[in-house]
């Protein structure tokens, strides 16, 4: 999964009923296939983000 600083992240919920988290890429951690993500989220939270298949990323354009 490729994102770049400035990208939505959109969490999925894995399981009925549970809510979606959006936020904003800050900073991209390492390189290649898998990096970690710096991620502020919609209520202000940041938090590093390993993507998974729950994880959609929406480029910026």
């Amino acid at each position: 999964m490729h994102a770049n600083v400035g990208d939505r992240v959109i969490i999925h919920g894995r399981v009925v009923g549970a809510v979606e988290r959006a936020g904003e890429v800050i900073e991209v951690r390492g390189n290649g296939d898998n990096p970690l993500l710096v991620v502020r989220y919609d209520d202000g939270h940041e938090a590093i983000l390993s993507p998974g298949s729950d994880c959609e990323v929406r480029h910026a354009s």
